[in-house]
């Protein structure tokens, strides 16, 4: 009988994990804190995760893991090389968020190219208005902008179609290696420039981190929003607080922060900075998305006692 600790369920809400249940014993806990990590998985051969970090240091302490399966598809949480050397298997889950990812993209967008969530949360002035129609922040039309992609793969294209379906133009950022297609792909500081928003969908590596600083912050239009449901180190976060402060750009809609949950005197914590909309990690977390997500690591843990382990990242 397997023995499963799944260190973070919280992550995945309230969905059905009888699924799990069925290859053995099943821990379950909310969350799990650097100091509890090792004790957690003492006894289990297969470890569940979605944030909690599983470090060189937990990983030459927990003799019996055999399996680490992360619920998500980034794998930043798992000291990957580590863990091949110590003979245990990282399966990760890709594609369940796609369309979750998409809709929150282009609802951030939306908002800020209309001021929706400014609007809504100013219900007490409304009684104060001469007209119900107040037009006091600016509205824009999405139809004829510029959509800029940096990471162009399955999110990517997926925001792709989304916005063109609001009748925007698509630009996607070049890189070495990136075949040609139908998505005019520009050289960077033709991407920044003509870009009328810069939605991030890349993933983290040494070349994609702080991509959005200072500098490319200032090749943008001042008209320009930048868009983050990928990760929190793609920004530069005090050179973002900055620019919004400043004028350099006109707006920001960001799902994911350096630093998580973020410390109550985090730089974009700060109700001066305008046109801002910060949402708390949930583009990827539908219900389908969820369920999507638990069917994955099912499967994974399926094949790899099967002998026929699918989606390995070490």
């Amino acid at each position: 009988m397997h023995h499963i600790s799944f260190l973070d369920a919280s992550t995945v809400g309230d969905i059905d994990l009888s699924g799990l249940a069925a290859f053995g014993q099943l821990e379950t806990y909310p969350v799990t804190t650097p100091e509890e990590t090792i004790a957690r998985l003492q006894d289990a051969d297969i470890a569940i995760t979605n944030k909690v970090l599983l470090d060189a240091e937990v990983l030459k302490n927990v003799p019996k893991l055999k399996l680490i399966c992360i619920a998500a598809t980034g794998t930043n949480c798992v000291d990957l090389e580590v863990a091949k050397k110590a003979g245990i298997t990282v399966c990760n889950v890709a594609g369940y968020s796609t369309a979750s990812v998409t809709q929150h993209t282009l609802g951030l967008l939306i908002n800020l190219a209309t001021g929706m969530n400014r609007y809504a949360g100013e219900a007490d002035k409304w009684a104060q208005s001469p007209i119900f129609t107040r037009l006091d922040y600016p509205m824009i039309d999405l139809e004829g902008k510029t959509l800029g992609i940096i990471g162009l793969g399955t999110i990517g294209k997926s925001v792709a179609r989304a916005a063109q379906g609001l009748g925007m133009n698509i630009i996607a950022l070049a890189r070495d290696g990136a075949q040609a297609g139908e998505i005019a792909r520009l050289e960077r500081e033709s991407f920044f420039a003509t870009a009328d928003a810069i939605t991030l969908h890349c993933p983290l590596t040494p070349g994609t981190e702080k991509i959005i600083n200072r500098e490319t912050l200032a090749m943008m239009k001042s008209s320009a929003f930048l868009l983050n449901t990928g990760r929190g180190q793609l920004v530069d976060e005090e050179d973002l607080a900055e620019a919004l402060k400043t004028g350099v750009i006109a707006g920001a809609g960001l799902d994911v922060l350096t630093q998580e949950p973020p410390s109550a005197d985090h730089v974009l914590l700060n109700a001066e900075i305008p046109n801002l909309v910060i949402t708390p990690h949930t583009a990827w977390a539908s219900i389908e998305s969820r369920r999507k997500l638990l069917d994955g690591v099912v499967g994974n843990i399926t094949r790899y006692l099967a002998g026929d382990a699918k989606n390995v990242v070490n």
